[in-house]
């Protein structure tokens, strides 16, 4: 089809990981550009205007914007490999239910725990009640659509990465009072979609300490 995609991206961004990850997923080449924040590319700031944010997929030069977007997208766009989205609209709901959840809660809890001094323990004890929303909603399944890797689980799984980040920086674990879910996670990097697309936890740790530093936050 001579069709050419390029990801706008940040090797850190668990949003950027989504895109990755689902792309892998649909076995899609495309050409990865690393984003240097501080200093956006001419490119990002005519393809995502708006938030001036990454992810930006651009797929024959347009440009599709915010990472549950852009996995919808690649799931609607390549629709010969398995579907992330269930065929039945109901499921289909609860699906972009839990993904919304997921962005509405586990950034915000997360980003505390390493940006907001005195407040670690408490931020991490309020990740912990959201990851065991979550593992609740998982329940015995093997991932979060059922039997199959599907959209909900490609929204969180790029969170496990930053965990390592996390469990540091507000000394608790996330295993101890989540086993489930770490075990869904190890299920997960099992499959080659997801551990080839994810940042390695201690480089995440290594970017975060230098964002700290940058950022003035001791």
């Amino acid at each position: 089809m001579g069709e050419r995609v390029v990801l706008l991206d940040l090797y850190a961004s668990m949003f950027g990981m989504r895109a990755r990850v689902a792309l892998a997923e649909k076995g899609v080449e495309y050409e990865y550009r690393e984003e240097d924040l501080p200093n956006k590319s001419q490119l990002l700031l005519e393809m995502n205007p708006v938030h001036k944010k990454i992810p930006v997929l651009i797929h024959n030069g347009k440009p599709v914007c915010e990472s549950l977007i852009i996995v919808e997208y690649i799931d609607e766009v390549w629709k010969e490999k398995s579907p992330l989205l269930p065929s039945d609209p109901y499921e289909r709901a609860q699906a972009r239910f839990w993904a919304d959840y997921i962005d509405k809660k586990v950034p915000d809890a997360g980003r505390r725990i390493w940006y907001t001094k005195g407040e670690e323990r408490e931020a991490g004890k309020e990740l912990i009640e959201i990851l065991k929303q979550l593992e609740s909603q998982l329940g015995d399944n093997p991932f979060f659509g059922g039997e199959r890797f599907g959209f909900v689980d490609v929204a969180l799984i790029p969170f496990s990465c930053w965990f390592h980040t996390y469990e540091t920086c507000g000394d608790f674990s996330i295993e101890e009072q989540c086993p489930k879910l770490i075990s869904w996670v190890k299920r997960c990097m099992e499959r080659e979609s997801v551990s080839k697309s994810l940042a390695d936890p201690n480089k995440v740790y290594d970017y975060v300490l230098a964002l700290k530093k940058r950022l003035g936050v001791d």
